[in-house]
C-alpha cells in the first residue's frame, strides 16, 4: 500500500475544485479591473472618499489600483484567504480522516511505522498546496499580463507567491498538529480554520488602529502582505524566521502527538 499515492488520490477531486476556485476568482478580479479602468474615472479617487475602516475590512489599503499590479495586490488578500483555508483543512482531515472514516485501524496493522505514515501524509498534503500555488501563480501571471498594458507582473506576482506558500505550509502545519493533539480529531478541520480566521480578524483590527500594530507578530497575514513584499522590499528577514521556527516546531509536534496518541477506532 503506498500512502502517499492513497492520499494525493483520495484528495484528486478537491484539489480539482479548489483549482478551479482559484482561477475563478483572478479572472472575476481582472476583469473586474478592466471595466472599472474603462470606466473613465479614475480608480484611486473612487476610493479616496471611503471611510479607513472600510478600506481595511476590504483590505484595500495604499495600493494604486489604477495599475494592474497594484489591483492584484487587493485581490491577494482574498487568494491567500483561499489557500491558507485549503491548507488548514487539508493538514487538519489528511490525518484525522483514518478516525473519521473508521480506517485507523486497518492502517495501522500493515508493518509501517507511524513516522512513516504520517510521513507520507505530511508529503502529499505539502504537494497538493504546492500545485493550488502554482496554479495561482500561472493564473495569476496569465491573466493579470493580459490586462497589464506592457506593465511587467511575473516577478511581483513570483514574490507574493513566495509568501504565500510560506503561509500555506504554516497553517497545513497548524491544522495537522491541532488533529494529532486533540482527543476527537474530527474537529481538528473547524478548529484551525478558527484559529486562521482569529488570525486575519487580529490583522485586519491592526490595520485600523496602528497603536496595537505590536500585534502583528502573532499574525501570520501580517509576515508577507502585498504592499509590502511587492512595493517595500520584498521579505522582513524576521517574519521569514519566526515562520520557519513555526512550521519547523508544529511538524514536530505532529510527529509527536500522533506516535503517542491512542486512536479511537
Amino acid at each position: 500500500m503506498n500512502i502517499f499515492l492513497k492520499e494525493m488520490k483520495s484528495h484528486r477531486k478537491s484539489l480539482i475544485f479548489w483549482s478551479i476556485g482559484v482561477f475563478l476568482m483572478v479572472a472575476s478580479g481582472m476583469v473586474k479591473y478592466e471595466s472599472l479602468s474603462s470606466s473613465g474615472q479614475p480608480m484611486n479617487e473612487m476610493l479616496a472618499g471611503m471611510p479607513k475602516s472600510m478600506l481595511a475590512l476590504l483590505g484595500i489599503g495604499d495600493f494604486d489600483i489604477s495599475t494592474a499590479t497594484g489591483y492584484y495586490g487587493l485581490l491577494f488578500i482574498y487568494l491567500l484567504l483561499m489557500a491558507t483555508i485549503h491548507a488548514a483543512m487539508l493538514g487538519a482531515t489528511i490525518i484525522a480522516k483514518e478516525e473519521r472514516d473508521k480506517t485507523s485501524e486497518f492502517l495501522f496493522v500493515k508493518p509501517v511505522s507511524r513516522n512513516r505514515v504520517i510521513t507520507a501524509k505530511l508529503l502529499a498534503a505539502f504537494l497538493n498546496i504546492l500545485i493550488l500555488n502554482l496554479v495561482t501563480f500561472v493564473s495569476s501571471v496569465g491573466l493579470v499580463g493580459k490586462y497589464s498594458n506592457g506593465e511587467v507582473v511575473t516577478k511581483d506576482i513570483a514574490i507574493t507567491m513566495a509568501g504565500m506558500f510560506i503561509l500555506q505550509l504554516l497553517f497545513m502545519v497548524i491544522g495537522s498538529s491541532l488533529a494529532a493533539v486533540k482527543k476527537k480529531s474530527k474537529s481538528a478541520a473547524s478548529l484551525a480554520t478558527g484559529v486562521l480566521l482569529l488570525t486575519y480578524v487580529i490583522s485586519v483590527a491592526i490595520d485600523l488602529n496602528e497603536n496595537i500594530e505590536g500585534l502583528k507578530y502573532l499574525t501570520p497575514f501580517k509576515y508577507f502582505e502585498a504592499k509590502n513584499v511587492m512595493f517595500g522590499g520584498g521579505f522582513e528577514f524576521i517574519f521569514v524566521l519566526l515562520s520557519g521556527v513555526l512550521i519547523t516546531a508544529l511538524t514536530v509536534a505532529t510527529f509527536l502527538f500522533y506516535k503517542k496518541r491512542d486512536l479511537n477506532v
